[in-house]
């Protein structure tokens, strides 16, 4: 069997990388990668399904080849590349040099040159030849040795079209060397081969047909039909000469082609790996994990994961626990003497498990890739857990990799063993699936297997957990956030363990009785729109509902696309004002969703016990604000009061209150502070209402005779500067001309002139730096800052002036978060912090220590940082939670 050459088209497929994957595909330091990322993948799995011996990939010089002295105008009509595209250029040929792949060019001579060339003589030299490309101009080069495959995407997938010197012919009527003839005819706009005046991809093909070559159809002039074709031939022989020696590829490039030079060295080794891990690109390391095919995990290798018979010595120790549901599966401690231990099953507290626990206990660092998970699975108020917490040892890797890359949401022990300690190892879904360990136990399988995997998993998050912790924890000294990881990240672990174990009383039958509420409501307004459209239809149809609003009833603002009448909330909210029908839907999909969201999509979730129990994430948001999940509490609706009423439903266990308190206006006092702003720090000191008080200087009008609508549109132009709101988006917000808002925002600035040198400043900041910063340290990349696209590069800006405000503000919940928990759990209350609403706490209190409890949250949310201007937080008490809040 002949051994294989594989030539890839550099440029070619790099281009249809490009514009094949998504745009904002970035590395953890801001580099555009799409392209990169892109051509890989079809470069990995070619490499896979083809297992070539040599290759090489060819690109073109910038510097002009033979073809342009010949006609100067060849390729001129192309526009210059997106600077997102050239700035990637560079590093796949650093890649390719760290993948050891041989990279040709030659100048004056185009990349297609060089591919026919080595062809040509990789066949001779007896070669099965494969060239990859998106450019079908190679097709003039399949012979009986050459084969050129074209990647196609359809339906999200890459497939592959081969094409064979028949299979084009069969495609397209010529042979690959009439392709030149048939491309000659006809010309390419693409790369501005002129071609004959007036002949296309039909005439071309009917001339070829019947003549079977140019020079046959030459030397049969009279004969060509259309007469246009033939005149065009006859009048512009020379044009049709050029083009076909501008089509042509050149076969005898002067490349040199030593079969060894070329050889397939070791793709997938420590180098490349580096590289594929510094741009981010986690799903592609599997090329690089053991047992890959085709001679893949040349270097990089998985160590198995042994059990070892003795604990961690040195005073460190990584641990990685198997919890779920309040079941212990099993847990592994790795140390210093190199070997792991695990135990499967039991509780963690059971008396198998004592010597485990005291020796995780006394390590001096003691790392996890959930701390979380482990504070949970002991009991948030053990004494082994408390005594974590005074001990502050504990070290989440995956919470230290999260601050050290924000963007990236799903961080877990693989990502963190590829990320930092170059080493692949199988991801918790690749060893037992996405549905959970009690999901998995139940499956199909062995149960020795079964086992297997589990103390797998339990093993590589220890001995990744203990060797990565070390790194990350470098990392963050040198970045700036060792601080805000130590004090406020890892203390709130213990926090967020305690309200997932306690949950919040959900009542089922209070939750009935708001869904028949709603579904009322719902019945109401679809039978008030079913009236004003004369006709029942779908109401829950886009396309229905188009045509009802926009052909039948004649509103106007219809925006039609490919599927009928855009029926967005941007679209019909500005045609409610002037249309009740269209204030009726978007009132009917207002309740629709509290029905099915929450109504009955929260009754889900109760517990045997009565109780929802949310799961609190810390990684997930850019800006380190909270979010939770299954089910999201944090969206629980408050803007509308029907929606406020599903707080009725929640109620404090028998005996207790809710104790609830929200931070007022948090960023904007954030804003007043950093900005340094003298008229916003005395609007804040005045104890006036900030609102009132900006729309007073703004409109120039005494206090006292500020309107409700002047408030309103000076409270939308408060809370719409933090986030860097644009004109437009402002007037859309206060259906307001553009220069309404415009003039608005001109004149909060007049006003609160640090403001706006503060925001530039924090703009120009991101762009030098490449990232925000908030006051106490956290970091958001913004690689949005430097893309040549507008719609980005501004919404770069907003995040660079939004970032540094909402991360202060996400911070100093937390810091009150770990200063309540701390004082309600060594004051020996028994009151627990339950649930983090954005800018609200809410604390189940038994009714004698609700009054204390009340002071205590006050305090430590209003000392929580100190800051130019108060922070201020109401704090109410309730018997269900609507009341409380």
């Amino acid at each position: 069997m002949s051994e294989k050459l594989l030539l890839i088209d550099g440029f070619s497929l790099l281009f249809r990388a490009y514009y094949g994957m998504p745009m904002g595909m970035t590395s953890p330091d801001g580099v555009h990668t799409n392209a990169i990322y892109g051509f890989l993948s079809i470069l990995n799995k070619m490499i896979e399904d083809e297992a070539p011996d040599y290759m090489a990939v060819a690109f073109d010089l910038p510097e002009p080849t033979f073809r342009h002295k010949l006609y100067p105008e060849y390729k001129g009509t192309r526009s210059e590349a997106p600077p997102e595209f050239k700035e990637q250029v560079p590093v796949l040929r650093k890649l390719l040099d760290a993948m050891k792949i041989p990279v040709v060019t030659y100048p004056g001579f185009e990349a297609d040159d060089i591919m026919g060339t080595l062809a040509a003589k990789g066949g001779q030299a007896g070669l099965a030849v494969t060239v990859l490309s998106g450019d079908r101009d190679l097709l003039q080069i399949a012979d009986s040795h050459t084969e050129i495959v074209i990647p196609k995407t359809r339906g999200g997938k890459t497939e592959y079209e081969r094409y064979t010197p028949e299979t084009v012919e069969e495609v397209y009527g010529v042979s690959p060397e009439g392709f030149i003839e048939l491309k000659a005819l006809m010309g390419d706009t693409s790369d501005n081969v002129p071609g004959l005046p007036g002949v296309g991809p039909k005439t071309a093909q009917k001339i070829l047909a019947q003549f079977g070559s140019i020079e046959n159809a030459k030397a049969h002039l009279a004969e060509i039909r259309p007469n246009k074709a033939m005149e065009a031939m006859r009048d512009h022989g020379d044009v049709l000469d050029l083009s076909k020696t501008l089509v042509t590829i050149r076969k005898d490039a002067p490349v040199g082609f030593d079969p060894e030079e070329l050889r397939r060295r070791k793709i997938y080794n420590p180098d490349s790996y580096e590289m594929f891990r510094k741009l981010g690109f986690k799903s592609l390391l599997r090329y690089f994990a053991e047992g890959a095919k085709s001679g893949k995990a040349e270097e990089v290798r998985i160590a198995p994961a042994e059990n070892a018979g003795t604990a961690p010595d040195d005073g460190s120790a990584g641990v990685g626990i198997l919890w779920e549901n309040g079941v212990l599966y099993g847990i592994a401690v790795a140390g210093g003497s190199g070997e792991t231990v695990y135990l499967a099953g039991g509780g963690f507290m059971d008396e198998a498990h004592t010597e485990m626990r005291d020796r995780i206990a006394a390590a001096g660092c003691l790392s996890s890739d959930n701390a979380k998970l482990l504070i949970k699975a002991a009991g948030n108020e053990s004494e082994f857990a408390e005594s974590l917490r005074k001990k502050g040892s504990l070290f989440d890797v995956v919470i230290a990799a999260y601050l050290l890359n924000p963007l990236k949401n799903d961080w877990d022990y693989d990502d963190v063993s590829a990320g930092y300690l170059a080493k692949p190892v199988p991801s918790r879904e690749e060893l037992i699936g996405k549905k959970g360990i009690a999901a998995y136990l139940a499956g199909p399988g062995e149960e020795t297997e079964k086992a297997e995997k589990l103390r797998t998993l339990a093993v590589l998050e220890a001995e990744t957990a203990y060797r990565a912790a070390p790194l990350l924890g470098e990392a963050l000294k040198k970045e700036g956030m060792r601080e805000l990881f130590d004090t406020v990240e890892m203390p709130l672990t213990f926090a967020l363990a305690g309200m997932e174990r306690e949950g919040i009383f959900c009542s089922r039958k209070a939750l009935a009785e708001y869904n028949a509420q709603l579904t009322e409501q719902v019945r109401r307004l679809e039978q008030m729109v079913y009236e004003e459209a004369g006709e029942s239809f779908n109401l829950n149809s886009p396309k229905q509902l188009g045509q009802i609003l926009f052909e039948k009833m004649g509103l106007p603002g219809g925006k039609k696309t490919k599927t009928g009448y855009s029926t967005a909330a941007d679209v019909l909210e500005k045609l409610a004002p002037s249309y009740p029908v269209v204030e009726h839907i978007l009132s009917y999909r207002t309740y629709e969703k509290l029905r099915s969201t929450y109504a009955e999509g929260l009754a889900a979730y109760i517990g045997e016990d009565g109780r929802i129990r949310t799961t609190f994430n810390q990684t997930i948001t850019a800006t380190g604000r909270l979010s939770s999940t299954e089910p999201n509490l944090q969206n629980i609706p408050m803007r509308m009061e029907l929606g406020r009423q599903i707080r009725k439903c929640f109620f404090p266990a028998e005996g207790c209150v809710f104790v609830d308190a929200d931070y007022s206006q948090i960023e904007l006092r954030v804003l007043a502070h950093m900005s340094g702003d003298e008229n916003l720090i005395a609007a804040y000191r005045s104890a006036q209402d900030i609102h009132r008080m900006t729309a007073s200087q703004v409109f120039h009008v005494p206090f006292d005779e500020v309107t409700e609508d002047m408030r309103r549109n000076a409270k939308a132009v408060n809370f719409g500067i933090v986030y860097g709101i644009s004109a437009f988006g402002l007037s859309q917000g206060l259906m307001i001309t553009p220069k309404e808002a415009a003039d608005y925002i001109a004149r909060y600035f007049e006003t609160y002139p640090g403001i706006k040198t503060f925001l530039d400043g924090l703009v120009s900041s991101a762009k030098e730096k490449g990232y925000a910063v908030s006051l106490f340290g956290r970091r958001r990349p913004v690689p949005e800052l430097r893309a040549a696209n507008f719609v980005q590069r501004s919404f770069g800006e907003r995040v660079a002036m939004n970032s540094p405000i909402q991360g202060t503000a996400a911070d100093i919940m937390k810091i009150a978060m770990n200063r309540v928990y701390a004082r309600l759990t060594e004051e020996g209350l028994k009151s627990k912090l339950i649930l983090q609403i954005h800018d609200e706490l809410l604390i189940e209190a038994p009714k004698e220590e609700a009054e204390y409890v009340k002071t205590l949250l006050t305090e430590e949310m209003q000392k929580a940082a100190s800051l130019s201007v108060p922070l201020s937080a109401d704090c109410h008490t309730g018997e269900n939670w609507y009341e409380a809040k």
